[in-house]
């Protein structure tokens, strides 16, 4: 099986390092190097870096590009300019989710690079192909051609000055990003991450991947495993693709409804949507705090205090931030309300909780 596994151009480090590796979405990633507890906090508390080579670029260009991804994206890239980032989501027509994604508005007027989720490449890239019918547009993807570093905690700006000389980087502010020159070759660095602190993500060849990586390395960053990404994410109330979005969530159900915004003229999925804010909607996303150490889990199932099932667990863990027990959990819209009395069902045992905001852990202030 692993040898029909793709490998980032960092895996060598990783190996070097004593990481555990797993498979993730085609790719052998690590896991963790020492271990969660001590990944995430560096991340909370210092700084971390991640290998995310393994998410996909895809570029689109041409005449109607503006026009092509406002078709396909929920959000309104009408308005962007250069630099600009937004997140946002393709949909199936019924509204289910093909993918979250971020888009990027490229120097050029009729130019963007959509970041996909790695486990959704090809299936996104199809989509693209599939729904380019009729519009004057090159959708490229070069994911092979690129690899990616997140520097993610309070420290990552001090971090990229000081090590990598990205004065400039400083500048950026959330959801922007600019082009640097990297011995020769094109470096994007974004002020982005999916860890809920401030931080940046790293675009570069392979080769530069390499060497920025191992320049971070010997300036003393942690490196961190796909371990604590989730555990980070999660806390800070962020999706992931698979749990808390996919074909049979939409944005709305996930309660990400802010970043399709309806009053653009049309997009894939939109009328779906519609119906969903009229009151077609059955189920929503809430985060849950159990009172008790016991660790809810994925499939899970969540009960009212009666004993009937009214929805399942989606991510769960003992928050390390925090110390208490959390998970997000898609429950029937009569149980969302913040402040609702819901159990998990842990094996054989029923645990009380309540329902909260799914932002779990307060981030630091972005710039």
């Amino acid at each position: 099986m692993e040898e029909n596994l793709k490998k980032t151009c960092l895996y060598d480090s990783h190996v070097a390092l004593g990481a555990k590796m797993s498979p993730f979405a085609g790719f052998m990633m690590p896991i963790q190097y020492s271990s969660i507890t001590q990944e995430h906090l560096a991340v909370r508390q210092r700084v971390g870096m991640f290998d995310v080579s393994h998410m996909g670029e895809i570029f689109i260009s041409g005449l109607d590009a503006v026009k092509f991804v406002g078709h396909i994206f929920t959000n309104d890239v009408r308005n962007m300019t250069a630099g600009e980032i937004l997140y946002g989501m393709m949909l199936y027509p019924d509204g289910g989710t093909v993918d979250d994604l971020l888009v990027y508005k490229e120097e050029a007027k009729d130019a963007f690079l959509l970041v996909v989720n790695a486990a959704n490449i090809e299936k996104d890239y199809q989509w693209m192909l599939e729904n380019a019918a009729g519009y004057d547009v090159v959708v490229d993807n070069r994911s092979d051609a690129w690899g990616q570093i997140a520097v993610q905690g309070p420290d990552a700006e001090k971090v990229l000055v000081s090590e990598l000389g990205l004065v400039e980087a400083a500048a950026l502010t959330f959801y922007t990003y600019r082009d640097f020159d990297y011995k020769g070759c094109r470096m994007i660095v974004s002020r982005t991450g999916y860890t809920g602190e401030d931080g940046f993500e790293i675009y570069a060849d392979p080769q530069g991947t390499v060497e920025i990586w191992n320049t971070l390395l010997e300036a003393g960053v942690e490196p961190c495993g796909l371990g604590c990404r989730d555990t980070l994410r999660f806390e800070a109330g962020l999706p992931l693709y698979g749990d808390e979005l996919s074909a049979d969530i939409s944005p709305v159900m996930a309660g990400l409804g802010m970043f399709c915004k309806m009053d653009k003229e049309e997009f894939i999925g939109k009328e779906a949507l519609a119906a969903q804010k009229a009151g077609a909607l059955e189920k929503k996303l809430v985060g849950i705090e159990i009172q008790d150490k016991a660790i809810p889990r994925a499939t899970y199932p969540v009960e009212t205090p009666e004993g009937a099932e009214v929805g399942v667990v989606t991510t769960g863990y003992h928050s390390i931030s925090l110390d208490k027990s959390i998970c997000f959990a898609l429950v029937d819209k009569a149980y969302a309300a913040l402040g609702t009395p819901l159990c998990v069902r842990i094996r054989k045992k029923v645990f009380p909780g309540i329902v909260v905001k799914k932002r779990f852990y307060q981030p630091t202030d972005k710039k």
